[in-house]
């Protein structure tokens, strides 16, 4: 009798939780006013103008990127402050879809003024500086790029502008991990790329890195592609021959293959830190119940900084991302009262750094603590 009260009362608390939840999450009422202009959204390319400039100009200017991401960016995210009035999304994608193209072509000529640049520099200070800048600026204009337009069609042109843009900064795996296991396990142990909350960013990045890799394996493998017909294992393979090709230059005489390498090297990793970064504040700490077998929006941070919501196509509104994976970003919507970050995306990241002060920040934020207030 104990035994059945016991069962009979934490099954009334688990659906209460979840009511709580489902009221708690749900989108923002639009407003009557017009929809945000889109014009907005072109502040996203000035980071690559930036750097395709340095890249040019050599010296000094190679470090514009990275003061402006890591400089100025926290700032305006700080200065600019959050959307508070929620505009209705456009029914028109056709600005916005040119955007998307403009930040790729912009991202392949960034990566030829570094070639460019790193073939006449060698080996030197700036040559790290502008890896730096490329890759931290690639983060936006490759991967964030890549992760919208990896949602569209098989095979598309847009597709397949995503998967040139993955490989260009090494990391090609990354739609098919993201898009079969990302979406369907997240706030799971299933999913590597779900930080938990005991999980600092730096332990984080040690563990999701070729977790990640390995899950987008297993899915092919799932599939019945096996062994070399893998296209992870392919990818990677790809990846050591486009190294060793540089690499077989360089012995034979060729000084300019060495610097390509040692910056190539430098960009890509700088790239697939930041967009790890990305992905544990998106989701850290926050887990399904063993029993919610849905997406809720309270399972993912989001924030309305302008900053980053402008700069970073939207990605700032990431439940809704998760509650409708095949939207495209402009027509995102807010959860006002979802898991809420601090700031912006930019001005997250020398805190998160610092585990102890990340978690400070974060403290009273999880959808619990406000239950039990």
């Amino acid at each position: 009798m104990a035994n059945d009260f016991t069962i009979w009362t934490l099954e009334i608390t688990r659906c209460f939780k979840a009511e709580i939840q489902i009221q708690a999450c749900r989108p923002s009422t639009m407003s009557d006013e017009s929809p945000e202009a889109w014009s907005w959204h072109l502040l996203g390319l000035i980071s690559p103008i930036l750097v395709i400039t340095g890249n040019i100009l050599g010296g000094v200017y190679t470090m514009m990127g990275v003061i402006f991401i890591w400089g100025v960016g926290p700032l305006l995210d700080v200065l600019m402050g959050e959307s508070k009035v929620i505009r209705p999304p456009r029914d028109s994608g056709r600005p916005f879809i040119a955007l998307l193209w403009a930040h790729g072509i912009l991202h392949f000529i960034m990566m030829g003024t570094f070639i460019w640049f790193a073939s006449n520099e060698g080996v030197t200070t700036w040559l790290v500086a502008a890896a730096l800048s490329t890759g931290l600026v690639a983060a936006a204009s490759a991967i964030v790029t890549a992760h919208e337009l990896g949602h569209q069609r098989h095979g598309s042109p847009g597709w397949r502008l995503a998967r040139a843009l993955l490989f260009s900064i090494n990391y090609p795996h990354f739609t098919i991990e993201h898009n079969h296991n990302h979406h369907r396990n997240v706030a799971t142990d299933a999913d590597p790329a779900s930080a938990r909350k005991e999980e600092g960013i730096w332990s984080f990045w040690i563990r999701t890195i070729p977790g990640q890799f390995m899950s987008s394996v297993r899915i092919h493998n799932g599939k019945g592609r096996t062994g070399f017909s893998n296209p992870s294992w392919r990818g990677f393979a790809l990846q050591l021959i486009s190294f060793g090709v540089l690499g077989g230059m360089h012995f034979a005489g060729f000084n300019w293959a060495l610097p390509i390498i040692v910056g190539w090297f430098i960009l890509s990793a700088i790239a697939i830190l930041t967009l790890e970064y990305v992905n544990y504040i998106r989701h850290w700490g926050l887990r399904r119940d063993s029993d919610e077998r849905r997406f809720l929006a309270n399972h993912a941070w989001n924030t309305e900084a302008r900053w980053s919501r402008w700069s970073l196509i939207e990605l700032t509104r990431h439940s809704d991302h998760h509650i409708r994976a095949s939207v495209p970003f402009w027509k995102l919507r807010a959860y006002p009262d979802a898991p809420t970050l601090p700031s912006g995306y930019y001005a997250c990241w020398w805190p998160c750094l610092v585990p102890p002060i990340w978690r400070r920040m974060m403290n009273g934020r999880f959808p619990e603590d406000k239950v039990s207030n």
